[in-house]
């Protein structure tokens, strides 16, 4: 009896330090910095400040932000050596690098849908000239376009996609221009200002759209895909080391027009602005992110 008593109290002491370490064990998690990885596109940039300003806010948590390319985002997440990023773009354009690193990450949600990559040109061009990517092969347009096709980094999967199309549509005689989102914004700017004809990699969300009067042109091959959607990727057990945090993020949706906007704003103020405008004018948005509408 004793012996079985004494047993009985072994195994509830072991159980509680079991269960003690475990709950030491999520604290200690829980107090360390969140991690969030993200590259230099104005969508991930608002929506990566966006999360961060209410983690530290509303959830008592310091926030680290890590500005890197987007293949080095994926091996950190994979690695653990970032927590999380919210710029996943699937199922296509980030399709190579998420194949790589798939089983080592978990999907905390979708941060936006309709995302989309295109092609754009001035809306001061007529449609009857450029209608969709193959009236690029026309010789007029090419002279007009000075064979250039204005593009962004060059491990970006709009690049990749991109240079796929040059091949889908057989437009010899054109340059995909590898540069940077910020390369590719002055040459627009350029161009817009003095009435040029000019073609370039996009996307949407975008604040340009808010700035110029664009429109993508027609994409019949799908050579750029379809409409896509952003995910929120984390390490492997950040929700179960960070389960508070990983809920939020988990509820985290922004409808695209809303954050296109925020966006625009963002390129007029700031980002740290544009967040603190978008927290003030959404506050039922921001508390069923937090789980505390009702």
């Amino acid at each position: 009896m004793f012996k079985t008593l004494a047993s009985l109290g072994a195994t509830i002491g072991l159980a509680a330090a079991l269960i003690s370490g475990t709950a030491s064990a999520t604290h200690a998690q829980e107090t360390k910095p969140v991690k969030i990885g993200w590259a230099a596109w104005s969508d991930a940039e608002f929506v990566t400040k966006l999360a961060a300003k209410i983690i530290k806010d509303d959830l008592g948590r310091d926030v680290d932000l890590v500005q890197t390319d987007v293949a080095p985002l994926y091996q950190g997440v994979s690695r653990g050596d970032l927590d999380l990023m919210m710029m996943a773009w699937l199922p296509q354009t980030h399709a190579d690098y998420y194949a790589k690193i798939k089983d080592r990450v978990e999907t905390l949600g979708t941060v936006y849908d309709g995302a989309k990559l295109g092609w754009v040109v001035p809306t001061y061009i007529p449609e009857s000239e450029i209608a969709s990517i193959a009236d690029l092969k026309k010789e007029s347009v090419r002279d007009k376009l000075k064979g250039t096709i204005d593009g962004i980094d060059p491990g970006a999967g709009l690049t990749r996609l991109s240079q796929e199309a040059v091949k889908t549509y057989g437009l010899d005689g054109y340059k995909l221009q590898i540069s940077s989102e910020a390369g590719m914004l002055t040459s627009v700017d350029r161009a817009y200002r003095n009435k040029n004809w000019f073609v370039a990699t996009s996307w949407s969300p975008h604040w340009m759209f808010g700035k110029y009067e664009l429109r993508y042109i027609a994409d019949p091959e799908k050579a750029l895909g379809d409409a896509e959607h952003v995910d929120i990727l984390a390490r492997k057990d950040f929700a179960k080391d960070n389960p508070k945090v990983a809920g939020f993020l988990s509820r985290m949706k922004l409808p695209i027009d809303d954050l296109q906007a925020a966006m625009f704003n963002a390129q007029e103020t700031s980002y740290e602005q544009a967040v603190d405008k978008y927290i003030k004018e959404h506050p039922d948005q921001i508390k069923s992110w937090l789980g505390e509408e009702g």
